[in-house]
């Protein structure tokens, strides 16, 4: 394949347009029993150094954009703490082989985030296992589809916004201690944030919070050199799709409204994390990064 051929590349074509069968999976979802399977750049991500020595610690880590920014990350230099669930060992695993296979250091933390301990103790795990921590990636997220506002029950309600919101708000507060100037901070929001899907009410409310937390705290954290942003991806295919994200017959079309006429990939996420946690980014604060196939956006 020529240079060309390498450099231009039609974003239609560039990953598969995928049409998934209908499957389920018990929450939170493997990327190991993800059919089809996801790219999250263990083989298309190449590296150029821009983090190098950096030390970032990323929840959601074990899958989908979160397993695609920590293979990112080790590829540009970074090392990563990952952050999941217990139930994702599996796929924990198979992204700490990819990260120490590209020379980088993989912390596995696995825990809770709804747990208001456990946010904090994960940074401070972070911060030991890896002797410092300049950047953090809050990815984490839970997303339950229920068509009925009268089936939404409290707890459902409850625990996606200690999740999604609760425990970005958490992490972030007790990374200050870590974090110096020139540090960052990264939150995931959503399409949903600006245009939310009637069945996921608690999931689209908490990405708009989440923008707005973002913009707050990036004003506020901007003079002690620390800059916050967040990336919103629109559909990206994920195992949060499977297990009860999105309606089990809506899987074979999921994606395909977008302009570009396709889901997104994990590892089409990955370049706009990096961009946000590098140098590179030193006057971008509080902005909200739209990675989401050509939907119209604020």
């Amino acid at each position: 394949m020529s240079d060309d051929q390498l450099t231009f590349q039609d974003p239609v074509t560039r990953f598969p347009d995928i049409t998934p069968p209908e499957q389920d999976q018990p929450e939170p979802g493997l990327d190991a029993d993800l059919v089809p399977q996801t790219d999250r750049g263990e083989d298309s991500y190449r590296g150029t150094g821009r983090l190098e020595g950096r030390r970032a610690l990323i929840t959601g880590a074990d899958s989908g954009i979160g397993a695609a920014v920590a293979i990112a990350f080790a590829r540009e230099g970074a090392d990563v703490a990952l952050s999941y669930l217990p139930a994702e060992e599996e796929d924990a695993q198979h992204i700490r082989r990819v990260i120490e296979e590209s020379g980088r250091t993989a912390l596995l933390l696995p825990g809770d985030l709804s747990d208001p301990g456990h946010c904090t103790q994960v940074v401070e795990d972070a911060a030991s296992g890896l002797g410092g921590l300049d950047a953090v990636v809050n990815n984490a997220g839970r997303q339950i589809a229920i068509e009925r506002i009268e089936d939404l029950e409290d707890d459902q309600w409850a625990h996606t916004y200690d999740v999604n919101i609760r425990a970005i708000y958490r992490i972030s507060r007790a990374a200050l201690r870590h974090l110096a100037p020139g540090s960052t901070i990264v939150n995931t929001t959503s399409i949903q944030a600006y245009n939310p899907s009637a069945h996921l009410l608690d999931y689209a409310s908490t990405k708009a919070a989440i923008n707005n937390f973002t913009k707050g705290l990036g004003q506020q954290l901007a003079p002690r050199g620390i800059r916050v942003n967040a990336v919103a991806p629109g559909p990206i295919w994920t195992p949060l799709q499977v297990s009860d994200g999105q309606p089990k017959d809506a899987l074979p079309e999921f994606g395909k409204s977008t302009p570009l006429g396709r889901a997104g990939q994990p590892t089409e996420l990955a370049p706009a994390y990096v961009f946000l946690t590098s140098a590179e980014s030193s006057y971008v604060i509080g902005e909200t990064l739209n990675v989401n196939g050509g939907t119209p956006s604020p």
